[in-house]
């Protein structure tokens, strides 16, 4: 066996850990210059206005984005009401009964449906509810975000609960309780915080889409008058707002862009802070 020098090993691994480096640098430098620029351009939009007016006629200055702020709220919301539950209660049954045939079906479409485009569900729900009701709507659009939500619960819940040492299981069905009860007072009890992360991680994937609300909610340039209506959103009014001629649309489109990174920034930065707390627990 033929020895190699130690002095190649440490080229090869200093090169390694060179391009490693570089990488990472490179990737660092182009985020803090994205969200540099965004915070350039985008902060001076942000006035109480911005959030509590309604957007002024084509050409006009003044007014906000307050009816795109509630929009969002509002699907985002019906989102994770339909997402969350389902998500976690098949993570729950891939977890704990999913060893078979039909567990593992249901965990392909999983991970397929964890990368599917976006779009392809807005078409998908498209076809299946704003043609059928003729008129797009606000709920339409939470049940798009709801599906893309789905597969990143499911994956992230069953992920968690497999992390559980099967001897908490193994103690609290040795102690007579039933396997509904060992699930929901001690598995959930010890991954809770994991759980938790995962739900936020999914409501910041789906804060930022924009291609499935414009099949589903549209646009409105009203406040929510219903979840049957077309429901003004923050993501479409920045792509609308972007493309105009008007720079006071435009500088609109840079202060919604700013607000949306940095919700999504925050809710990531407490996910981490969740993870380490739960880490530390």
């Amino acid at each position: 066996m033929k020895k190699r020098s130690p002095t190649l090993r440490k080229a090869k691994n200093l090169l390694a850990l060179l391009s490693a480096g570089l990488s990472a640098a490179i990737g660092i430098f182009f985020l803090i210059w994205i969200l540099w620029e965004i915070t350039d351009k985008g902060i001076s939009s942000i006035n109480w206005e911005f959030f509590t007016e309604l957007p002024t006629p084509p050409g006009e200055p003044g007014g906000g984005l307050g009816n795109a702020i509630l929009g969002s709220v509002i699907i985002t919301l019906i989102a994770t009401l339909l997402g969350v539950p389902i998500g976690v209660l098949a993570g729950t049954y891939l977890a704990e009964f999913g060893h078979g045939k039909f567990g593992g079906l249901i965990r392909f479409i999983t991970n397929t449906f964890v990368s599917a485009p976006s779009i392809v569900v807005g078409v998908f729900v498209y076809a299946i509810m704003v043609v059928p009701m003729k008129n797009f709507s606000g709920l339409a659009g939470g049940v798009s975000l709801g599906i893309i939500m789905l597969p990143v619960v499911t994956r992230t819940t069953e992920e968690i609960l497999r992390l559980v040492p099967v001897g908490l299981r193994e103690a609290a069905l040795a102690l007579g309780a039933p396997y509904w009860k060992m699930i929901v007072s001690i598995v959930y009890r010890a991954a809770r915080t994991g759980m938790i992360t995962g739900i936020i991680l999914a409501v910041a994937r789906v804060s930022g889409e924009t291609a499935p609300l414009l099949f589903t909610a549209l646009n409105s340039p009203y406040w929510p008058s219903g979840l049957t209506e077309p429901m003004a959103n923050l993501t479409v009014t920045i792509f609308n707002y972007a493309m105009s001629p008007y720079e006071d649309w435009q500088a609109k489109a840079w202060g919604g862009a700013f607000l949306i990174t940095i919700a999504i920034l925050a809710l990531n930065i407490f996910s981490r802070f969740l993870a380490q707390r739960g880490t530390k627990g």
